[in-house]
């Protein structure tokens, strides 16, 4: 791919950076360049590693992304109201507790606070001035909350599926069972949209 050697009237400072295929051999055999290994239909991290389930609370959808090693991220599910009415904030102080003081140890992650799946994991306020409660979604242990979106909350609507969490939950072995039953599965989220939708 040649460089670009101008923009306009100017020479580009980015054209030496640009990437020029060079043939390369390696025992004799031409190298590909890495380009025609591209795949846009590759899948996702999420595809590659999570489970999507699906928790509802007051009319609106929550997703939990259920890593094999038992970490949950706790997302806002695509058709959360919330995306349509323009997100505005999102706090962690939910009034007699501030999510995002919790301070984790260890390989045991000991000191993170225990939730249940109806406990207040964050606020999050819409630019129509409504105010969500975004629930914990499962039984487990906060291990980690996502500050950035206090600072950015707008992040939620251009962030990849995974990337805009509000927390990483970790539930005992001994609960996931019971943890996964009481979540819709990807599939159960779908029929319960059509019903939506009827």
């Amino acid at each position: 791919m040649p460089a670009i050697e101008a923009v306009g009237a100017e020479e580009d400072p980015f054209a030496p950076y640009y990437f020029q295929h060079e043939e390369q051999k390696i025992c004799g055999k031409v190298v590909s360049p890495i380009t025609d290994w591209y795949d846009p239909n590759y899948p996702s991290v999420v595809d590659r590693f999570f489970t999507r389930y699906y928790y509802i609370k007051g009319g609106a959808p929550y997703q939990v992304l259920y890593h094999s090693n038992r970490i949950c991220l706790i997302c806002l599910a695509p058709t959360h109201p919330a995306y349509a009415e323009g997100i505005a904030s999102v706090s962690y102080d939910v009034g007699n507790m501030d999510r995002s003081q919790n301070v984790v140890k260890g390989k045991a992650k000991k000191g993170g606070m225990i939730l249940q799946e109806d406990t207040t994991l964050a606020l999050l306020t819409t630019e129509t001035g409504t105010v969500y409660k975004i629930p914990s979604c499962i039984r487990g242990k906060l291990v980690e909350v996502n500050t950035a979106l206090q600072t950015d909350a707008k992040q939620l609507h251009q962030a990849a599926e995974g990337a805009g969490y509000f927390a990483i939950l970790l539930p005992k072995i001994e609960n996931c069972s019971d943890i996964i039953s009481n979540l819709l599965t990807q599939q159960q989220y779908d029929e319960q949209l059509k019903k939506d939708e009827t």
